[in-house]
């Protein structure tokens, strides 16, 4: 139970007075027309004089729209048509000192007794309209909302109110914080600043302001650069110059009236200037601060305001009121019991005073009176009077308001917040006054409308810039600088990277293994595959080519068959030389894999047969070599050699040697190693070589056999090089070498020198070239004698030339 004075201090029991109304149903009232701005410390429990601190003209005319409200609706046969209505008034100075008041206006007595029914049944009071701030409300809301007693409120609107939980019996008819946030984030936009502050009141309404502001920039390209929680102690000279440190030029202010005059009020005395000043829904339409002189130099200032709305009938309620107290000025203490000294603005001055909030308290007012009409049953043309009011029913009934008041369509959505209404953007001009130059509309969808060409900027006329850091070129990634995403400098894309400023404007991203990109890009491209395709024009050449030389191998091997007992084919080598030529013939094999995209068959086929079947054609000509050299050189010598290698067929065993040795070190080679398909994405920015990827050290032993034998079969026929003169097997074999020796050290220095797909062409020409040396430099030449010269093809010639060879040996 919580224990006031029979009469508060603050209010009257005179019908007189403008804080009471006598009538069937009370509505209390909680209007700050005094504001107590500092807090003093205290040393224990005391009221507080209102009527000592400042007078505020917008409250106290949002008071006198409330008195004009009631007094409307009880002259009105159309609402409460039997049933009038009154009201209390509390002049709420003061967040944390009114509370007799507040006890006195709930309980009506001496008591205040929660959760108790026959209290409920003898109070009048059905509902409270107020208060203004955020502080106030928080102080006094939980008192009604422990025994669910409706509260409507034109002018709290932080967003906690819209928690049920906590404050179940709470609605409100001004749009919550969340909205007027939601409107200045869509200034900012349209503008393209982003990088600003945010002043605010240091209290409950002001700090929620700032938090939603920050969590609604999370996720856009604004920036918050400066905070500030503005009070009585604040030191606007520091705030500015902390403002000025770190280039802001858009600050919005979100703080009452009171508040945002000592902001304004040192922007002017400090000299700020070039600044943008969006001010918030409490102080926008602000009637003295546009006229305050020297205000042209702080900017340009921006307003979020309720749109201006004329109430019918209210001027005329104040010009008789005004004139009502003049003539009953002996009244004036009775008339102040709260001693407002509430009489010295004239009519005019309240008429014309900051409108904001007034439709809110309008529309709570008319909500109440409807919600009222529904628990009353109204609607046959009298109110039933023996239906108990209780707050309860009205708050249910408040609820479910659905009614048309001066064109707009008053409801509450589930949190009781409003679902009407919209905001209009308007612009101080140089006349001083608050120009409309857009609107927010927030029902039945949000449409944001602004006119540009209304708006005179500051300075050159331009639209102000507000940005930590410009925007990078394209191509740039912003490195932040700092803590603020809005800070960065820019940093060139490296080649293979790229920007994509809407996914991430922060990092280069790396392009794929199949794309490549130049410095600077914002996109990669998609890398050329370099191969040689087998309808490239070299491809062709060279594969008709290798088809070439097995046509005419095989035309050399038809020949030498046919002519297979000459001394020409026997001094060839006999039935070696379709092992040769057969050979040679399936090392052309290799050529057609080197053309193509490779796989893994094509890598291995690309060597395998060459190097395989080359060096039985290599270990052929080393024993060619060796039984030139044996017969004209070292018969004579050593008989037992000749006799040997003729017995057990030296010549099939050097051959067999090499290709089972050949064989198991290519099996080794391949099991251990094989070559695989390789994309070289390294070598050229803007393509992939596809290409076959050999470890040397795993084909290093077939290649040692190889150049073994090319070394042997040199070394045995330049021994031979002196034997008679027209007898050239030896010459040949050597010239056959020595070319293959050229071939292959300009295809291996052409290869350093080159890349991409001209490798595979320049290990497909070695290739061919390699088998056409021996076929037409050891080969051809014995064809040119069988087929034009078959008196040089007899036994009796052959014999002849070594007769002539053995004489001059002895000689």
């Amino acid at each position: 139970t919580f224990h006031g004075e029979e009469r508060s201090p603050n209010l009257t029991a005179a019908t007189a007075s403008q804080f009471e109304l006598a009538g069937d149903y009370l509505i209390g009232g909680l209007f700050d027309i005094h504001h107590e701005n500092e807090r003093l410390p205290r040393e224990k429990p005391e009221s507080i004089t209102c009527s000592s601190r400042p007078f505020i003209l917008s409250s106290y005319r949002r008071f006198q729209l409330m008195r004009f409200s009631v007094e409307e609706i009880n002259n009105s046969t159309r609402l409460l048509p039997n049933v009038s209505l009154g009201y209390k008034i509390l002049d709420l100075c003061s967040d944390t000192q009114n509370f007799p008041g507040v006890f006195s206006l709930i309980a009506g007595n001496r008591f205040l007794q929660p959760w108790n029914d026959s209290q409920r049944a003898t109070s009048k009071m059905i509902t409270v309209v107020g208060s203004y701030t955020s502080s106030a409300t928080l102080s006094v809301a939980p008192l009604f909302m422990m025994d669910f007693f409706p509260m409507v409120s034109y002018g709290a609107a932080s967003s906690v109110f819209s928690s049920k939980k906590k404050f179940p019996s709470f609605l409100r008819t001004v749009h919550p914080n969340k909205d007027v946030i939601e409107v200045v984030l869509a200034i900012l936009q349209e503008f393209d600043w982003r990088w600003v502050s945010f002043l605010h009141i240091n209290d409950d309404y002001g700090r929620d302001g700032r938090d939603l502001f920050i969590r609604e920039i999370e996720h856009t390209e604004i920036c918050l650069g400066y905070t500030k929680g503005l009070d009585q102690n604040t030191n606007y000279s520091q705030v500015f110059q902390q403002m000025q440190s770190v280039r802001i030029h858009v600050a919005i202010v979100f703080a009452p009236e009171w508040t945002a005059e000592a902001l304004i009020k040192a922007a002017i005395k400090h000299k700020v200037t070039n600044k943008v000043w969006i001010a918030g829904d409490a102080w926008s339409l602000h009637k003295e601060l546009p006229k305050e002189n020297g205000i042209e130099n702080i900017g340009t200032v921006l307003g979020i305001a309720e749109p201006k709305m004329a109430i019918p009938g209210f001027s005329d309620f104040i010009h008789s009121f005004k004139a009502r107290s003049q003539q009953e000025e002996g009244m004036q203490e009775r008339f102040c019991s709260q001693t407002c000294n509430c009489s010295s603005p004239t009519a005019e001055e309240i008429i014309n005073t900051d409108p904001s909030f007034n439709f809110p308290v309008y529309s709570a007012v008319y909500a109440v009176a409807h919600a009222l009409h529904a628990v009353l049953q109204c609607d046959t043309g009298s109110c039933n009077r023996n239906i108990t009011a209780d707050p309860h029913r009205v708050l249910k009934e408040l609820w479910n308001s659905n009614f048309t008041l001066l064109n707009q369509r008053v409801q509450f959505d589930e949190n009781g917040d409003p679902y009407f209404g919209s905001y209009a953007i308007v612009f101080w001009n140089e006349t001083g006054d608050a120009e409309r130059v857009g609107f927010y509309s927030y029902h039945p969808s949000n449409q944001f409308v602004i006119n540009r060409t209304k708006i005179k900027w500051h300075g050159n006329g331009s639209v102000p810039r507000s940005v930590c850091s410009e925007e990078c070129e394209s191509g740039f990634a912003k490195e932040l600088v700092g803590l603020h995403r809005c800070c960065f400098n820019c940093e060139k894309c490296q080649p293979g990277s790229y920007i994509n400023s809407t996914a991430n404007p922060y990092i280069c991203s790396n392009c794929s293994k199949t794309e490549w990109s130049e410095e600077g890009s914002i996109s990669c491209h998609q890398r050329v595959e370099d191969y040689m395709p087998f309808s490239h024009g070299g491809a062709v050449v060279i594969m008709l080519g290798a088809l070439a030389f097995v046509g005419l191998a095989a035309a050399v091997s038809v020949l030498f068959f046919i002519n297979y007992d000459t001394p020409v084919v026997k001094s060839a080598g006999g039935p070696m030389c379709f092992l040769i030529l057969g050979c040679l013939s399936l090392s052309s094999v290799s050529i057609f894999f080197n053309f193509g995209k490779p796989t893994t068959a094509f890598c291995i086929l690309q060597f395998l047969p060459f190097q395989f079947f080359f060096t039985v054609c290599l270990a052929c000509f080393v024993v060619r070599s060796f039984q030139i050299v044996c017969i004209f050189k070292i018969a004579k010598k050593f008989p037992n050699i000749l006799s040997w290698w003729m017995k057990y067929k030296g010549h099939w065993l050097v051959i067999s040697v090499a290709f089972i040795s050949q064989a198991l070190l290519l099996i080794i080679s391949y099991s251990t190693e094989p070559p695989n398909p390789h994309s070289d994405a390294e070598l050229h920015p803007d393509k992939i070589i596809h290409q076959c990827g050999h470890n040397f050290n795993s084909i290093l032993g077939p290649l040692l056999l190889k150049a073994l034998l090319v070394i042997l079969s040199f070394g045995f026929s330049y021994v031979g090089k002196d034997l008679p003169k027209n007898y050239n097997e030896a010459k040949a074999i050597t010239f056959c070498l020595l070319l293959l020796i050229i071939i292959w050290i300009i295809s291996i220095t052409t290869h350093q020198l080159y890349s991409g797909k001209s490798v595979q062409v320049i290990y497909a020409m070695a290739v061919l070239c390699s088998i056409y040396s021996f076929l037409f430099w050891y080969f051809l030449p014995k064809c040119y004698i069988i087929m034009f010269q078959p008196q040089k093809n007899t036994q009796q010639y052959f014999q002849s030339l070594i007769r002539s060879y053995t004489k001059i040996v002895t000689q």
